[in-house]
């Protein structure tokens, strides 16, 4: 980050490390030599110390990806890929050490800066900009002991960038850089070798899905007005990612959605309620009737909850530097499960039925396994609810 770090070193500071670590999860399908599939990565920099604060930036990016295979159906694949996609950047300087009391929290929120472009804590709807990645993609199937799927290792090189300049320029610097650069990834996933099966015995699709959690955060609204903010009104709804194998009545999968809320805090204030799900799911099929079909899962995994509370119209850098106290954030996270049913119906695509559309309708309910604290308050009421959601996708 070029421009900040210059910033920096003006200041008699050394500047931010030029690198981060990416955790993600990507579907890809083989139609003869050509591929296409589709990414969902998270990026972390490394943090940095300065006086009592902490600089710290993430990103993240959606991608579809075509590529092409330079080699035939076997253990051993080397694809030509190129991906386009969209992207939210995150650039903050808070505190080292967060405040533990939520009413101490709201009372003097502004406690550093937040600065994000295509602000999906939001809302997913809010991701944005345009994206681009090229690279290679070099994978090795090993068998599985009793199972005919195989685990697939891979390793991804290759140069992502933001082709616009000036797309993510945030309060007078640019941070550009942050979405561009080298990588080197590496992965492991399942896999349906065509040698182990026959036609219709197993898949794998992906859907994008979208619901509503029958949940409000009533008893943090509460605490909101106490403090002279807004509360935050309706129910939280998700946009996420959905992939599902089944071979034979198993089913097996995860899932990844974003909840949020947003609003006016006051008249100089934003707020907004995030929270992030990611689930590893196993279930089985227990009704198929032509194209329909009934079935439960049960996933267990990851969440957070993440409260931030932000002023409107800070100044640019350098001054937004040199007096930092704007904006204030408070996160937590934990174990999360959940029992779903679900009803699906394929559309066969094309005369040789290449893949079928697929529509879901899922209800299940959702079991925080850890308190969810914002300070000290325990939101774990607020992320116990009941779901209904939704899905479109395709599965070969």
């Amino acid at each position: 980050m070029n421009q900040f770090d210059k910033l920096l070193e003006e200041r008699g500071l050394s500047g931010l490390r030029n690198r981060y670590n990416t955790l993600g999860l990507g579907y890809q399908v083989r139609y003869n030599d050509f591929v296409i599939g589709m990414e969902l990565f998270h990026n972390r920099g490394s943090k940095s110390e300065f006086d009592d604060y902490k600089l710290y930036y993430r990103t993240s990016r959606a991608l579809l990806n075509v590529g092409y295979a330079f080699i035939e159906e076997s253990r051993f694949q080397l694809i030509h890929y190129m991906s386009v996609g969209a992207g939210f950047l995150n650039f903050q300087m808070l505190p080292q050490h967060p405040s533990e009391n939520l009413g101490e929290f709201l009372n003097e929120p502004s406690q550093g800066y937040i600065l994000r472009e295509k602000d999906i804590q939001k809302g997913t709807k809010h991701y944005g900009n345009f994206l681009t990645e090229i690279g290679f993609q070099l994978s090795y199937d090993f068998d599985i002991l009793g199972r005919n799927e195989a685990l697939e290792v891979l390793m991804k090189l290759g140069y992502g960038f933001s082709p616009f300049e000036g797309k993510w320029n945030l309060n007078g610097i640019s941070f550009d850089n942050a979405q561009s650069g080298a990588f080197i990834r590496v992965g492991a996933g399942l896999t349906l070798p065509d040698r182990n099966f026959f036609y219709k015995d197993a898949s794998i699709g992906v859907s994008m899905i979208s619901g509503i959690h029958f949940t409000s955060p009533t008893e943090f609204n509460e605490q909101l007005e106490e403090a002279g903010f807004n509360a935050l009104d309706g129910s939280p709804s998700n946009w996420g990612l959905r992939i599902l194998g089944e071979s034979g009545n198993l089913l097996y999968g995860s899932d990844v959605y974003n909840l949020a809320m947003n609003g006016a805090a006051n008249n100089i204030r934003n707020h907004t309620l995030n929270s992030l799900r990611v689930y590893g799911n196993l279930g089985m099929k227990f009704i198929q009737y032509r194209n329909m079909s009934i079935g439960v899962l049960g996933g267990i995994g990851y969440g957070n909850i993440r409260y931030t509370n932000t002023q409107k119209g800070k100044p640019d850098f350098p001054e937004l530097f040199e007096k930092p106290r704007f904006d204030g954030y408070l996160k937590n996270s934990g174990l999360m499960a959940k029992p779903e049913v679900f009803l699906e119906y394929g559309v066969p695509i094309g005369k040789r039925n290449l893949f079928d559309v697929i529509l879901t309708s899922s209800f299940g309910y959702e079991l925080p396994l850890a308190n969810y604290r914002l300070g000290d308050f325990n939101m774990s009421g607020y992320m116990s609810a009941p779901y209904l959601s939704f899905g479109i996708g395709i599965r070969p």
